[in-house]
């Protein structure tokens, strides 16, 4: 059925590892990730709403209406803790859900993550949503990577397996044009991140054209910030085992308390 979440579930670990794509992309993207995490954790990757196999999801576009279908259909499966990792768009998502219930996740990875500053690539991301064809899908993707990149010549030609689904090509022009109108994107304010005492690991490429690595600048100090030299916004298909060794340690890492500030001497 493509009218309610989809999510394909791999391993079978006491852990539940929760993977979310980023915009454009679909559960696949994830399969060389999954490689190294499973079978020693459960992975769930989920097509988000709009994407793949949850196409038909009602109200399908903005990231709250995909964090709360997200944490609803692990509330369904009975899933009470889990490690969330989001790419994209997809950390937009990720970010959403913790702060909505954090007591439901042990530990946040977000690779160039959205929402975190106003700037965002607009017009490429816009031709990314267009495109159809596995070439153009492919020089999107190019466009979209750092400068040591190998060609994803298999992602593309899933993506444009996805893309001719009918309604799925305009369901992302649609999602792409709110997403980026006035080439500016939605900010997840920086207070909210301050309640976060989760482990938390930002990870991004020093070579991003669609969200610049500059995001990444005045987190909350206990966040830890990896910058992958050379590579761009496509993180999970340029350094899949990088991103499976960063997931696995942000999951063995302590949270640390929220310190309340001190309050401002009476004058």
């Amino acid at each position: 059925m493509i009218s309610s979440l989809y999510a394909a579930e791999q391993g079978s670990g006491s852990k539940t590892i929760v993977l979310l794509h980023g915009f454009g992309g679909s559960h696949n993207v994830w399969r060389d990730v999954i490689a190294s995490l499973a079978p020693s954790a459960c992975t769930l990757a989920y097509d988000l709403p709009g994407h793949g196999l949850s196409f038909d999801f009602a109200g399908a576009g903005p990231a709250k209406v995909a964090a709360r279908a997200v944490l609803a259909d692990l509330a369904a499966r009975k899933v009470k803790r889990i490690h969330l990792v989001g790419h994209s768009m997809g950390g937009a998502v990720a970010t959403l859900m913790a702060l909505a219930e954090p007591e439901k996740v042990a530990s946040l990875t977000l690779l160039a993550p959205g929402g975190f500053g106003p700037e965002i690539n607009g017009p490429l991301l816009r031709r990314y949503a267009a495109a159809r064809s596995p070439s153009e899908i492919l020089a999107c993707l190019a466009a979209m990577s750092g400068p040591l990149a190998r060609p994803f010549d298999h992602i593309a030609d899933m993506l444009c397996e996805m893309r001719k689904r009918p309604g799925q090509s305009e369901k992302l022009v649609e999602i792409a044009a709110a997403m980026t109108r006035d080439d500016r994107q939605g900010v997840i304010p920086r207070e909210l991140l301050d309640r976060l005492a989760i482990p938390v690991m930002v990870v991004w490429g020093s070579d991003d054209a669609v969200l610049p690595f500059t995001q990444a600048d005045d987190l909350p100090a206990r966040f830890h910030v990896h910058h992958v030299l050379e590579a761009g916004h496509m993180l999970i298909e340029e350094a899949p085992d990088l991103i499976a060794s960063i997931i696995r340690r942000n999951m063995n890492r302590r949270a640390r308390p929220v310190r309340p500030k001190l309050a401002a001497a009476a004058s």
